[in-house]
């Protein structure tokens, strides 16, 4: 499913419990893929709701107080590439909007700038929440999450994946033996 999903060049969901390796899956679809831009990790979760907004798409000096430099985002630092944008169910329902226009436009706006810049990347996300329930409980936007949800990839956890087991023990000797 992965070689299959990193040969279209789409949004993709990736849900799954904690610990289901989310991140791993995104990074195969990466590298698999005809991108040829970084794999940028942005974790939703990790940051303030004020601070999004910088992290994703930059700011043009002067701002805010701070601001002392034009900084791109991670919208344009991925260019070519792909973002990953890990617990996308945090995302601040005040960011979803303009989240939702960089995904449909394929431009973006630094903080403090007039002029849209076109992107060319590919977003991942990834979610351990129930994103239809967030949605009808208020707390997520139904026309990002059906964006969102172009190509989905359900991670089961490692309790219904027992052929793994096998796999993962060779892994961590091989790694703790080096």
């Amino acid at each position: 499913l992965i070689e299959r999903v990193a040969r279209v060049d789409e949004i993709v969901l990736i849900s799954g419990e904690t610990g289901t390796g989310k991140e791993l899956v995104s990074q195969a679809i990466h590298y698999h893929s005809q991108r040829k831009g970084r794999w940028i990790p942005l974790n939703c979760a990790a940051f303030p709701a004020e601070l999004i907004e910088d992290e994703l798409f930059g700011h043009r000096r002067g701002a805010f107080s701070g601001a002392t430099g034009d900084r791109a985002g991670a919208f344009e630092a991925g260019e070519s590439g792909t973002i990953f944008l890990d617990e996308i169910g945090e995302m601040p329902l005040s960011m979803q909007p303009r989240l939702l226009r960089v995904l449909q436009e394929k431009k973006i706006k630094r903080i403090g700038e007039n002029q849209e810049r076109p992107v060319n990347v590919r977003v991942i996300a990834a979610t351990n929440r129930d994103l239809e329930a967030e949605v009808k409980n208020g707390n997520f936007r139904e026309d990002l999450y059906y964006r969102l949800n172009a190509l989905r990839i359900p991670l089961p956890p490692l309790r219904e994946r027992g052929g793994d087991v096998p796999l993962l023990i060779r892994y961590f000797t091989g790694v703790l033996c080096q």
